[in-house]
């Protein structure tokens, strides 16, 4: 099996986007040597996520409506970073932006590509330790709630399949396997 790419694109179109996102239509021959289409979804930003983890493991989750999945949900705070920045800078502002949290030591701990069969999402997450507190300053768009839990009640959530929340659900179990 080759690594080398075996689509060849023929056009590529912007069919929409917005301060986020970006949809193309790529008219492309497949691995197989047919005509076909592919729609791909660019991210304008990359995907962030903090684990906060106190003195006594506990963490911080915030909890909000998606409306792409029309349902509330309970995760790791998140949040965008702009493409080209340092992404330790966007973790650092997005944890306080949405938890009033400010972290002295940090240690990424997983980068993963986010439905990949569609879009070009890459997320970054990180543990963030030896923390002190402040107000919380989200964003005009968020709506969040914030609850403050035990590391393993976290743990457990996801285990339950209370939590689907893509890096959320990575984040906690490699942090899991960190702590033993």
């Amino acid at each position: 099996m080759s690594e080398i790419n075996p689509w060849t694109t023929k056009t590529n179109e912007i069919v929409y986007q917005n301060n986020w996102i970006e949809v193309q239509h790529h008219e492309v021959i497949t691995p197989t040597g047919t005509d076909g289409i592919y729609g791909v979804v660019h991210f304008k930003n990359l995907a962030i996520g903090i684990i906060p983890l106190d003195e006594h493991n506990n963490t911080w989750i915030v909890g909000q409506y998606r409306y792409p999945l029309k349902k509330y949900s309970w995760e790791i705070p998140e949040g965008g970073g702009k493409l080209g920045v340092d992404p330790l800078v966007s973790a650092q502002r997005e944890l306080l932006e949405e938890c009033g949290i400010i972290a002295q030591d940090w240690q990424k701990i997983l980068e993963m590509d986010l439905s990949n069969s569609a879009t070009d999402e890459h997320a970054i997450l990180y543990v963030a330790r030896n923390l002190s507190f402040t107000e919380a300053e989200p964003e005009e768009t968020e709506e969040l709630a914030l609850k403050k839990i035990p590391f393993e009640t976290l743990f457990n959530m996801v285990m339950n399949g209370e939590i689907e929340d893509a890096m959320t659900v990575a984040a906690v179990l490699k942090l899991k396997l960190m702590l033993g």
